[in-house]
Order: structure tokens, then sequence, then C-alpha cells
């Protein structure tokens, strides 16, 4: 009997006893003659992760091994299938370089599934820490998104979209307390074209999460825009509590209802509404545009006295001290400073997209 078996709930009981490496947990046999199988850390619609040790390296690391299963048998939809996760396998192993996304050690494929194997981050969900302290302030969920943000911007610049972002992918590590991105959908959506199903619902082939994924997203249209709209949908749950289907939407709009719920700054408010509006050109389009809009509030108050249209000296009395020709207020040549700053940031996204043009 399987020593680990009494300390399971059923429901990782059944992966224990369906799953090759499930029947290895707890024994001292090799998978791949390296790896011990420790625990089943998840289970989803596409496979399991477990939590294993690799043997053969000094100290003997813990890593993460996810068992991919596709529902797959015609020989030609293997063939496809196999040819779409290396590729995406591949893709993958590149944005591991990122201190806040795992590496990916290995990936092969095996019996009729496929296996990745990435470094394992010792920490707590957002999900988890969210149940344990409760809802976030204003001020910790704007850090949260200067630390998420750059890591979005860095996987959309190498053309991958998430596809999965919400608080159970998202883990704060113990070691460092840097914020991590985990769990990459693109590996899962690739398989699940390559299945035997012949319908082509939306449903077939989904990868996502209900009530985090957008409505192209359910369509098998992903954009970077839908990774920005499950990243606004995540600050919703921090700041509430609520995970997203236990919102009011609105009827006419289909959007979430979240404005009466929390208590924050009209700035902030206009920035969480674009990133979780339903029609993509009413969204931001990427994490810049979050990056930019969020930065800009420092600036407000300058811009706002910048705005006043008293004319210099209009008011000031005859003992008054002239003012030169062309002379220019502090505020007013901090505006003009802002505007040209941002022109020049405008022209530099625009020479990089277009050198990303084929």
């Amino acid at each position: 009997m399987n020593r680990l078996s009494h300390k399971v709930s059923d429901f990782h009981d059944d992966v224990l006893h369906e799953t090759q490496l499930g029947q290895l947990c707890g024994t001292k046999q090799l998978f791949r003659d390296r790896y011990e199988i420790q625990r089943v850390l998840g289970r989803g619609g596409f496979g399991v992760t477990f939590l294993a040790k690799n043997m053969t390296l000094p100290g003997n690391p813990l890593c993460v091994i996810k068992q991919l299963c596709p529902k797959v048998t015609k020989p030609k939809s293997w063939q496809r299938a196999c040819v779409r996760f290396e590729k995406e396998a591949k893709a993958l192993g590149k944005l591991g370089n990122h201190s806040q996304i795992p590496m990916l050690l290995d990936y092969f494929d095996m019996n009729g599934e496929f296996f990745l194997v990435q470094e394992y981050v010792r920490g707590s969900t957002l999900a988890r820490e969210i149940r344990r302290t409760g809802p976030k302030s204003e001020g910790v969920v704007k850090q949260f998104l200067r630390e998420l943000l750059p890591v979005l911007q860095y996987i959309h610049k190498h053309k991958v979209i998430h596809r999965d972002i919400k608080p159970h992918n998202l883990l704060r590590c113990d070691d460092d307390g840097r914020l991590v991105l985990i769990d990459f959908g693109a590996v899962k959506e690739e398989l699940a074209k390559s299945s035997d199903g012949n319908s082509k619902s939306a449903t077939t082939n989904f990868v996502g999460t209900m009530g985090f994924a957008p409505p192209e997203q359910f369509s098998l249209r992903p954009v970077y825009a839908s990774d920005v709209y499950a990243v606004g949908v995540t600050c919703l749950f921090m700041l509430t509590g609520k995970a997203p289907l236990e919102f009011d939407y609105d009827a006419h709009n289909g959007e979430i209802a979240w404005q009466k719920e929390v208590q924050i700054s009209d700035h902030f408010a206009k920035v969480l509404s674009k990133m979780v509006k339903i029609p993509l050109e009413e969204r931001y389009k990427n994490a810049e545009d979050v990056m930019w809009d969020l930065g800009m509030e420092s600036y407000l108050p300058t811009l706002n006295n910048c705005m006043t249209s008293q004319r210099l000296g209009a008011n000031s009395s005859s003992n008054s001290l002239e003012i030169p020709e062309g002379y220019k207020t502090h505020v007013t040549r901090t505006a003009i400073a802002i505007r040209e700053w941002r022109e020049k940031l405008k022209q530099k996204q625009a020479m990089r997209k277009r050198n990303q043009l084929p």
C-alpha cells in the first residue's frame, strides 16, 4: 500500500492510482532513472503536477514535473501534437531566463503523454495569501502591478500569451519575496488543438479560467490584452477577496460591477476599469500602457496646476516686478518636459513595433 495514501484526499488518491507518476509516489523507484516522485501538487483538465527530487544532481534539488495528457490516439494527431509540444516547450524554455518565471529544465514525451520538468519555487500562491490575511489595500495592489507588469511586458516581447493569469498561478517566493508567474497555458492550448475530437466549439480547446479569461479567449483568439484583463480581475480579487464569479455583472455590457465594492482613488479606479473592459478597443492593449498610466499618477498635481489659465501678471499691482518676456514658471517647464518625455516614449514604442514586424 502506498505510504502516502492516508495523507491525501480521495481526489489525490485517484491521481495516485490512475497515473504513472502517481504510482511512484512514496516509493524509491526512480522515474527516468533520476526523479524520485514526492507528492501530487495539483490536477487540472490537461494533466497532473508532481513534486519530485532529482537524485542525480548534488543536493537532490526539488523540481516540478507536469504530466500532460492530450486526447490523442490517431497517428497523425499524435505527430501534430509532438510538433506543437516541442515548439511551445522551446518557447517556454526561452522565458525561463527571467527571475520571475520558473526555469524549464527538461521536456519529453513517453507512452502517449508529454512531460515538462521545471524549477520548483517554494512559496504560497496569491490565492492562499488572500484567504489567510484578507483583502489588500490600494497601495499593496499597486505594488503588485509594479512587480507583475514588467514580467508581462517580458513574455509579450517574446510573443507569448500566458492565457491563465490568476491568483492560483502567482507565487510569492519564500526565499526572497519575489513574485513568480507560473503555469503558462500555451503548451496546453497547442495540445488541445491536436486532440482527436471533431467538435470545433470554443469550449473544446479553451485554455484559461472562467471569470479571469475575457470573451475573446473563449473564442480561441487570445491577444496580449487578454492577459491584461486577467491581471485586472486579479487586482479586483486582491482588493475584495471575491472571486470574479461572485461579483454582479452589468446587464448591458457584461462587465464586472465592482466599483461599489472598493474604496480607491479615482485615478486607480480609471486604470482598473480600463484593464477589465470587455471591448478590446476600450481595453489597454499591453502592459506598457498600464504602466504608463500608473506612473503618471505622481504627476497629476503638477499637471493640474499647469491647467490654470490665469495670465501671468494679470492681477498684479503697478508695484509688481515686470515679468521678462518668454519667462516660464517651474510648473510650466515641468509640464513641457513631461510632454516631451511622453512624445519620445511614443516614438520609441512605435520604432520597436516597426522593428518587430516581419
